[in-house]
């Protein structure tokens, strides 16, 4: 495996391909990874809702969520919460700050597309009528709550969700083979969801899904039998109250907590050794 100095290195070579990749194909790659992670929503809540415990339910959805990852890894894709990471690259003034910042904009719209299609697609083939309409309850009580967070409560829980979604991908890099990758990413991701903490890609998706499963009627009369707040799920809550403080948790969770700290600790330690043995040698 290669170790977190070497990661560091290896992702610098990573991020300038991320930044120098024609917008068209990353924009193609992005809706494709933002369609992984919302597949991985669908494939959780479906475990979730299928077993009667809820507690057992919400671990089930949790230790499968991770397949959405794994498939954004292995099978070739960008996303914007593991693309924080490019502030490792920009300190090494590798990538420029407007390459970094096209980058997030493309991947982060990218993400968006491909996250509302498979909502959509999930609400229209009436995918979510499955267990008695169960499927759809638990999406619009999902989007009611993430619509309902204060914003200090979304950044916060948004800092720790790419904290860890980052450091996943992180330790999917350490590893040389496809086992590893799975095995390294899946305890960082299964934490996140099942402490609840706030994703921005996954938003997409479960909010989404929460909008487009409302106007369905059948769907909106089994949420209003259980008492869920459908008057809160809204495209502004959606964007205002769980987006925009998210994914401001999102950056700092991993451009910050993860990209600039293993920098520090990693790159620039080398780059003051370097120097000094260069005016040792003088």
């Amino acid at each position: 495996m290669f170790s977190p100095a070497e990661i560091t290195k290896n992702y610098v070579a990573i991020g300038k391909g991320k930044v120098n990749t024609p917008i068209p194909k990353m924009l193609l790659l992005a809706v494709m990874a933002g369609a992984f992670i919302a597949l991985g929503g669908v494939g959780a809540t479906t475990a979730a809702v299928s077993i009667p415990m809820a507690s057992v339910g919400k671990f089930v959805g949790a230790c499968i969520f991770p397949g959405g990852l794994t498939m954004v890894l292995l099978a070739g894709s960008e996303l914007f919460t593991g693309n924080c990471m490019l502030t490792i690259p920009l300190l090494e003034k590798e990538i420029t700050a407007g390459g970094m910042l096209k980058n997030w904009i493309v991947v982060y719209i990218g993400n968006m597309i491909g996250g509302l299609l498979v909502a959509a697609g999930m609400v229209y083939s009436n995918q979510f009528g499955l267990f008695g309409n169960g499927m759809a309850v638990s999406a619009m009580s999902a989007a009611a709550g993430k619509c309902t967070l204060s914003f200090s409560q979304a950044f916060i829980k948004g800092i720790f969700c790419n904290f860890l979604v980052c450091l996943a991908v992180w330790i999917a890099f350490a590893a040389k083979d496809v086992a590893g990758k799975i095995i390294g990413l899946f305890f960082p991701i299964m934490i996140f969801v099942l402490c609840g903490f706030e994703h921005s890609v996954a938003n997409m998706y479960y909010i989404g899904a929460g909008l487009f499963a409302k106007n369905v009627p059948e769907y909106a009369k089994a949420a209003a039998e259980v008492n869920v707040n459908m008057d809160v799920i809204t495209w502004k809550g959606f964007f205002g109250a769980n987006l925009l403080p998210v994914t401001l948790g999102n950056i700092v969770g991993g451009a910050l907590c993860v990209g600039c700290v293993y920098w520090f600790l990693f790159l620039r330690k080398s780059k003051q050794a370097e120097k000094l043995g260069g005016n040792k040698d003088e």
